[in-house]
């Protein structure tokens, strides 16, 4: 199967200044074992839940399901990855809820549902919900920003309750949840247009949040459409951008995914290196400070481990690599990497790594 074509790269040398990856996913199997304990919920209780945990199990007669819930259909806002990953060790099925958007009043940001994100959600085996908040506060520091949103829970159990019973994969799950995408959109910008009366918020253009719901609206293959076009362009972006606190020496690269259904899904990786017949593809998170990243950070570069360790049929410009999935966490000047034993997460970083086939990487020395 073909890659798509790179620019300007020293294909077989270490020297890239650009490329393109293409990769297939044909199943998951992957050993978490940073996974916190999650506390048990009852059913009845799913509010509560919501209100004090990122991740928990909920327990409903006689079964249970892991469950996370994102702030924002934004994975750039609160680790929501970092929440999947803790919910990856139960043994049932794991459920993950996605507002379809989020607004914040104009003086805040405005979000909304992308393809990729539930296609990562679908590779990965997590069934999703796409729900809306209905309840909010006003934000104290700004005139027109609102804060402390609230899922509609009712209609969040009723997803659940269906869930509870459904035998297919999360990827046939997902995509039914796609039909619904107009209808959970309209009911999301009714309920902001209550919230901005209610609180006397300006949120943002009533009219663009419409055109925007009325492109979902047509079908979920049109969703797809737009939202593998947004994500495309995004892979580009975030291709050509490094930011500053990435630390990255690499390059970037694109990579495109084909699941065992046929569908491409594109993401990309923070570096690639290529060495003889081996792709290096590293996952990198840094710190400023002098201490390793946050718990939260190193989860949500695990996540993306999931997915490199279970790549086959790797391939730039029609060439197979044997694919290295590397975790790579730098910290600013003055971290002692002697010390590393009084990091007791290092000890299972390691011993996750080891089980999954991926490398471990601190400020460019391998940890074994």
């Amino acid at each position: 199967m073909a890659a798509r074509k790179s620019k300007k790269a020293e294909v077989g040398g270490t020297k890239m200044m650009e490329v393109d990856i293409f990769a297939e996913i044909k199943g998951i199997r992957y050993k978490p074992l940073l996974c916190r304990r999650l506390n048990v919920f009852s059913f009845d209780n799913m509010d509560i839940a919501l209100q004090k945990e990122a991740s928990f199990i909920l327990k409903i007669d006689e079964k249970e399901i892991a469950v996370s819930w994102w702030v924002s259909p934004k994975r750039t806002r609160s680790y929501p990855y970092a929440r999947v990953y803790d919910t990856l060790e139960f043994p049932g099925k794991k459920v993950t809820i996605i507002p379809i958007m989020k607004d914040e009043g104009k003086d805040g940001d405005r979000d909304f549902l992308q393809w990729d994100t539930v296609s990562l959600m679908s590779l990965l085996g997590v069934y999703v919900i796409i729900s809306y908040y209905v309840d909010a506060s006003k934000n104290p520091n700004f005139k027109n920003k609102i804060t402390n949103q609230k899922f509609d829970v009712d209609h969040v159990k009723e997803e659940i309750s269906k869930l509870l019973y459904y035998q297919s994969d999360a990827l046939h799950w997902n995509l039914l949840q796609l039909d619904n995408v107009g209808e959970i959109g309209k009911r999301a910008l009714e309920h902001y247009k209550n919230i901005s009366r209610r609180l006397g918020v300006e949120m943002h253009s009533w009219e663009s949040a419409e055109k925007r719901i009325m492109k979902i609206l047509k079908d979920k293959k049109d969703f797809m459409k737009l939202s593998r076009q947004l994500a495309e362009k995004a892979q580009k972006r975030e291709r050509v951008t490094i930011q500053p606190k990435e630390h990255l020496t690499g390059i970037k690269a694109t990579l495109t995914i084909k699941n065992y259904l046929g569908g491409l899904y594109y993401f990309t990786c923070d570096e690639a290196e290529i060495h003889g017949d081996n792709l290096y593809l590293i996952e990198g998170k840094h710190t400023k400070g002098k201490e390793l990243p946050s718990l939260e950070d190193i989860k949500d570069g695990l996540l993306k481990m999931i997915l490199l360790t279970n790549l086959e049929n790797v391939q730039i410009e029609k060439r197979n690599y044997n694919p290295i999935p590397i975790l790579k966490l730098t910290t600013a000047k003055g971290f002692d990497i002697a010390h590393l034993k009084k990091y007791e997460i290092i000890n299972l970083l390691k011993e996750e790594a080891r089980a999954n086939s991926f490398k471990l990487l601190i400020n460019d020395k391998f940890i074994d």
